[in-house]
């Protein structure tokens, strides 16, 4: 996972140990809806999808970075607010 507030990311896996299911997701994301970041063919960022109207909203500087090294497009368009995880694409069904 990670965290606007920590520089180290944190391991989470999914409770099945296979993929993650929604409900566990807001859980972690401590959200109510999700949305997804293709990083690369493989590499997914699960994201609160409406981080940015929470107040105070935390920039995720890491998430952000990874998605603008993956996808350059996204510089300067748009940012990560709020908590994410990367996984691999087959772990969110």
């Amino acid at each position: 996972m990670l965290d606007p507030h920590s520089a180290t990311p944190q391991p989470v896996s999914p409770a099945n140990g296979r993929s993650f299911k929604l409900a566990e997701l807001y859980q972690l994301l401590d959200c109510q809806t999700v949305d997804v970041v293709r990083l690369s063919p493989e590499l997914i960022l699960i994201i609160d999808d409406e981080g940015k109207f929470r107040h105070p909203a935390y920039l995720n500087l890491l998430a952000t970075y990874l998605w603008y090294q993956h996808q350059p497009e996204a510089r300067g368009v748009d940012s990560i607010v709020g908590r994410a995880i990367i996984c691999h694409d087959k772990q969110f069904r």
